[in-house]
């Protein structure tokens, strides 16, 4: 399983805002600087970061693959393996935010079998949904839990700020 698989990766962006995307129709998700319409969750890169998407439901981890296994449906990567942002994306009004956060432990755990996490200085995970863009607490010892198995902090909001 290749988390950077070429044929899943979208051409490399230094943009300062724009938007990832699923159009919850079986196709892959995928980066919009021009349609905040369709945008699921906002990136915000004001140090013009180079940034890599990749779409891992749907390219990385087809449906067929790993039955009973969630995935999430991308990943944001820095150049310089500064940066890692698992993110899943929503679109859901009530009873999404347990199901985002097992796709989200599932790809870590995915991630973490085939490639070295700890290259990455900063890593995250991103549960956002369209219905609820502002940032929504997470459990304390979630959060702690989620960090001490995987080094990884977990976030749920629809503003991702590269740092």
């Amino acid at each position: 399983m290749n988390f950077f698989e070429p044929a899943c990766q979208e051409p490399t962006s230094d943009e300062s805002k724009f938007g990832l995307c699923d159009d919850q129709d079986g196709s892959k998700a995928y980066t919009n600087i021009d349609d905040s319409t369709k945008w699921i969750a906002t990136v915000k890169n004001d140090r013009k970061k180079i940034l890599t998407f990749t779409a891992i439901d749907k390219c990385v981890l087809n449906d067929d693959e790993e039955p009973g296994r969630g995935r999430c449906d991308g990943m944001l990567t820095s150049d310089s393996n500064e940066h890692i942002y698992f993110v899943e994306l929503k679109d859901e009004a009530k009873g999404w935010r347990t199901e985002a956060i097992k796709q989200l432990e599932s790809t870590v755990q995915f991630f973490i079998e085939h490639h070295d996490i700890n290259v990455f200085k900063h890593k995250k995970a991103f549960a956002c949904n369209k219905k609820h863009k502002h940032f929504l607490q997470i459990d304390h010892e979630l959060n702690l839990r989620f960090f001490r198995a995987y080094g990884v902090r977990i976030d749920v909001q629809a503003r991702m700020i590269i740092i």
